[in-house]
């Protein structure tokens, strides 16, 4: 993209933040346009659904995190002066750190909890009602509302109290916000036929 709009840097392995969803979308666009020819034939890059982030990050669970049921900044970097499930604090680091440095979910993903909250495609629908993954068996990937004023972020940051950090919890903003704990991942999709 040119630059890097992270307010921290120094360290490579970083997360990118502060971002908008806005900023995502451009990243997308120009990911797909660039690699178009090493993508397997039919897919390209894409922002999750919020049921696709929720999948990925429970990684097979029901707890509250993919790791179980408490969370004080020991397995995740959040705010753990505010611990979930426990009344024992944790590390708060006031920043984002290295990518992979807690363990990964089950299906080896990293980061799922904490660190940086990360931009979903869905707009935010307060009646989704995605708060387990039992939700996940009745509807195949289901998505919010076609239009709101504001998207969806899942995971929670290094600047969230654990409760933001569980698997279920979601917070919205509008698409043009951008902030030290707003970030993103990607996924690989089937391209839908024009």
């Amino acid at each position: 993209m040119g630059d890097n709009p992270s307010w921290f840097t120094g360290d490579k392995q970083l997360p990118v933040e502060q971002v908008s969803w806005n900023d995502c979308q451009e990243f997308v666009q120009k990911l797909n346009a660039s690699y178009c020819s090493v993508l397997p034939n039919g897919y390209k890059y894409a922002m999750p659904t919020e049921a696709q982030w929720e999948y990925a990050c429970r990684a097979g669970t029901t707890t509250p995190f993919s790791f179980g049921d408490t969370l004080n900044g020991h397995k995740a970097n959040c705010d753990g002066n505010y611990p979930y499930g426990t009344s024992t604090k944790g590390a708060f680091k006031g920043k984002t750190t290295a990518v992979k440095s807690y363990a990964p979910n089950a299906w080896g993903l990293y980061d799922m909890h904490g660190n940086v909250s990360e931009w979903t495609s869905d707009w935010f629908d307060r009646d989704y009602g995605l708060s387990s993954v039992y939700v996940l068996e009745e509807t195949l990937d289901p998505t919010g509302s076609d239009s709101s004023s504001d998207r969806v972020l899942r995971g929670g940051s290094w600047y969230s109290d654990a409760k933001f950090c569980r698997s279920a919890s979601r917070i919205y903003d509008e698409p043009d916000s951008s902030y030290a704990h707003y970030g993103f991942r990607l996924v690989l999709v089937q391209d839908s036929p024009s």
